[in-house]
């Protein structure tokens, strides 16, 4: 029976339960859903002694107050979005515990948009098709597929804790949000559909991540790309990372919440090792994508793969 950990006395501006995600449905029409930043997701469980696919809190860009109700070991992984435990500012990228009547806060970001919390055990909530994801739109996982509201409560497994603390990652190894971030890109499969000036536009020029940008998909604004004929296309599943481009000439990245199937035409996908910088942009932010090979995109991926890896490993011997 999973035990109370906190109580929600502020709901932040989108905060929900993600784990890695609800795969295997998309073709019954349920979008993966899951973390957007799903490397922050998983080194933050590590860090406390999860499993990488336990479900924690994805914070965005305003956080939540929190009300602590027992003593738990608990980490923040992603955006810095200055956090403070009983006003006192508190580490990233490191477990720390908290005590009953701590209250955690959180004063807006610093750089990226969303942070994860991760606690020891694992956070409970309502299983779904095999993830506890909140997915927003079908109001599926988390807690009745919502965001959290005031005086919500959260439960945990205290259970299966094993007393992990202090555990981090060195800076040199944290992720870096910069101002303008560049995304590494593979060609997509329709760039034919576009004139060569505007393949030439999409890798030159700078652009800026619009208000309606969310977990859904993240808009851009830029000089606008022309197509030769027409910008639709037979419907295809969609994937995390798919640029697509629709008759107005502004990208779209297709980002965790995504429909099942697209009919715009596909000029890029961001290779799967910076999905997580993808995750981290905000409004107002400048992005440019830059072409690798898919020989790169897979030794990019490697890195990351055997880095999560090791601190599995490292944090299984303690």
């Amino acid at each position: 029976m999973p035990d109370i950990l906190c109580r929600v006395e502020k709901p932040g501006l989108l905060t929900t339960i993600q784990d890695l995600g609800r795969y295997g449905y998309q073709d019954r029409g349920v979008a993966p859903a899951g973390a957007m930043d799903v490397y922050s997701l998983m080194i933050g469980n590590l860090l406390v002694g999860n499993e990488e696919d336990t479900p924690g809190l994805e914070i965005t860009i305003m956080g939540p107050k929190l009300v602590f109700e027992a003593k738990a070991v608990i980490a923040l992984t992603g955006a810095d979005l200055h956090a403070a435990c009983n006003g006192s500012p508190v580490p990233q990228w490191k477990s720390f515990t908290v005590y009953k009547g701590d209250v955690l806060s959180f004063k807006g970001h610093n750089n990226g948009s969303r942070a994860y919390l991760t606690v020891e055990g694992g956070l409970d909530g309502e299983r779904f098709l095999d993830s506890y994801s909140t997915y927003l739109k079908a109001k599926i996982g988390g807690i009745e597929g919502r965001s959290l509201f005031k005086n919500d409560v959260l439960y945990y497994h205290a259970d299966r804790a094993k007393g992990r603390n202090g555990k981090g990652i060195s800076r040199k190894r944290q992720p870096v949000y910069l101002d303008e971030q560049v995304l590494r890109v593979i060609e997509g499969p329709d760039t034919s559909a576009f004139t060569p000036e505007s393949i030439e536009l999409f890798y030159r020029q700078g652009y800026t991540v619009t208000k309606d940008a969310d977990r859904m998909g993240c808009r851009l604004e830029g000089e606008k790309l022309s197509h030769i004929e027409s910008a639709d296309i037979l419907s295809e599943a969609s994937s995390f990372g798919t640029i697509q481009v629709p008759a107005g000439g502004q990208p779209i990245i297709l980002m965790a919440d995504r429909q099942t199937t697209g009919g715009y035409t596909r000029i890029a996908t961001v290779i799967s090792a910076d999905l997580p910088k993808a995750a981290q942009l905000y409004p107002g932010q400048r992005v440019r994508f830059k072409k690798v090979s898919l020989e790169n995109a897979n030794q990019v991926k490697q890195k990351k793969t055997s880095f999560i890896k090791s601190i599995k490993l490292a944090s299984n011997n303690q």
